[in-house]
């Protein structure tokens, strides 16, 4: 049995003063190991995780929810944003680290002419809805993906059938979003070019909202089409990349495809755990943003912006995405050799270094379930998701699939009989995750 501690107890107490406990869904306990899950974390650094007794637990689950691709606590860039806190983070005057940034940010993405910053993914992704709109002046948005929680994006679930379960995660309830905002926002599925084609026929749409990819690439020139589709109708084309940015390129993984957005948004792994989002775009779209009000007082201090120039130099420096792509890579791999050693039957998704897989069995919450329970006990954060980072050295990688090899035996037990999944829990079972673009 896992010993119940201070996390846990600590958990008790926010589910009464914090609505939902924590503030990500991706973060509760529950999504991991209900009751059982350490929650909270003393310290962490390179991929290993502290709780609050001081335990070491090695992070071979989400880092962050895929912000530290160079790992917890990198020396240059906690260095960059030391410099920062002792010469003052705030002031009545702008911290030039926004234009460097901003200079850099263009150098990586010759298409754009221009930049605005924010410290969310939500955050930018509904500042580069405000600008389209404005370059438009058209209301109306098809979507392909997730693309945060703000209104104009949950309002696609006033539309009567629960529209966005196909696109995120079943069941979000759209209370508080204006009614009036229905009929604004109409999603697409990935590589359905005659979806998009006819909503766009029939909708007056002026932007065009989309991630790149997630769990496969386009087929039969997708992206290459919806790209001729918004030149052809005057749509704002927008490609989210506040997930997939830096992790298959120094930059947006759409420069892997050859087709170049008219604005993208990079989040999570811009500032290696520091705050800090980008809206990048061409000027005859951006400018936009003079026409309508977008503000905020934290956009302006300086940490972010110093973390983020920092993790560039960084990124480039080993090329970090060539590196966490390789280790997504061995992930799978191990995966597929401990499911065919054993005769079982999974499905891996994702981004190499944002990989995902699932067992093929309605008993496979149980078994995501077991495998975070046991490997907690082994010392290992883990799940069946799994984001990359630098700091992911192959004794690490070793030692988690000599673990994760005994509790395959087990799942293998109960498959074919010899054990029921249910005697071997020790709490309730985890809740589903997300279902993303496909």
């Amino acid at each position: 049995m896992i010993k119940i501690g201070k996390g846990q107890n600590l958990y008790k107490k926010a589910k009464k003063i914090i609505p939902g406990g924590t503030m990500l869904l991706s973060k509760r306990p529950e999504m991991f190991l209900p009751d059982l899950w350490p929650s909270y974390f003393s310290k962490a650094k390179g991929c290993s995780v502290w709780d609050l007794e001081g335990n070491e637990l090695i992070d071979m689950s989400i880092m962050g929810i895929g912000t530290n691709t160079l790992g917890y606590g990198n020396d240059s860039v906690d260095e960059a944003v030391s410099n920062v806190v002792k010469n003052g983070n705030m002031s009545t005057l702008n911290c030039p680290e926004e234009v460097y940034l901003a200079e850099k940010l263009i150098e990586i993405n010759p298409w754009a002419d221009m930049v605005r910053f924010a410290r969310s993914g939500g955050e930018a992704n509904s500042i580069a809805i405000r600008i389209a709109r404005a370059a438009t002046g058209k209301d109306n948005i098809a979507i392909c993906g997730y693309h945060g929680w703000h209104d104009w994006y949950l309002s696609a679930n006033h539309q009567g059938n629960n529209t966005l379960s196909n696109h995120l995660l079943s069941g979000l309830n759209p209370s508080g979003v204006p009614k009036k905002l229905a009929g604004t926002v109409f999603p697409f599925m990935y590589n359905n070019y005659s979806e998009l084609e006819e909503i766009v026929r029939e909708n007056d749409i002026g932007v065009i909202k989309m991630e790149v990819t997630r769990n496969f690439g386009p087929k039969d020139n997708f992206l290459k089409k919806v790209r001729e589709l918004a030149n052809k109708n005057g749509i704002v084309l927008i490609f989210d990349e506040c997930t997939s940015g830096f992790r298959e390129a120094y930059g947006g993984i759409h420069q892997k495809f050859g087709v170049n957005p008219d604005l993208a948004m990079f989040g999570k792994t811009l500032g290696n755990g520091y705050g800090i989002t980008a809206v990048v775009g061409k000027q005859s779209v951006m400018e936009a943003a003079q026409k309508t009000f977008i503000s905020s007082t934290f956009w302006t201090e300086r940490i972010g912006p110093a973390a983020a120039l920092a993790t560039l130099q960084e990124m480039k420096s080993i090329k970090s995405w060539e590196i966490i792509t390789s280790i997504g890579n061995k992930m799978r791999d191990g995966w597929n050799k401990l499911a065919d050693s054993y005769n079982l039957k999974i499905t891996i998704s994702g981004l190499p270094a944002i990989s995902t897989y699932s067992f093929n069995t309605e008993n496979n919450l149980k078994y995501k379930t077991l495998i975070t329970q046991e490997m907690l006990k082994k010392g290992f954060l883990a799940s069946t998701n799994f984001y990359a980072c630098t700091e992911h050295k192959q004794n690490y990688i070793d030692s988690y699939f000599t673990a994760l090899d005994e509790v395959y035996n087990l799942i293998s037990k109960c498959e074919f009989n010899d054990l029921k999944i249910d005697d071997l829990l020790d709490g309730p079972v985890c809740h589903s995750g997300f279902k993303r673009l496909n």
